[in-house]
């Protein structure tokens, strides 16, 4: 699941060599998330109003169901 969504992501933004993916599993079913990018590129993740991290939380909680997972995605600055 973190190549699907480190694919998403840099397709997304410029600065391709600066987005850094942390995976942290909670639990058997559970994992989270943290995603980083250049600031320049971080309006780009989130999108107006939170539509476009919206959307890849979506994306990504599609994928996480066919594995009966539970995913939690983190946009830092």
């Amino acid at each position: 699941m973190k190549e699907i969504l480190e694919l998403v992501i840099k397709n997304l933004v410029d600065n391709k060599d600066e987005v850094s993916i942390n995976e942290r599993t909670n639990d058997d079913k559970s994992t989270s998330y943290e995603v980083k990018v250049a600031k320049d590129d971080i309006g780009k993740i989130i999108g107006k109003q939170g539509k476009m991290a919206k959307s890849i939380r979506t994306i990504m909680k599609a994928v996480a169901v066919k594995e009966h997972k539970k995913i939690i995605i983190e946009f830092l600055d």
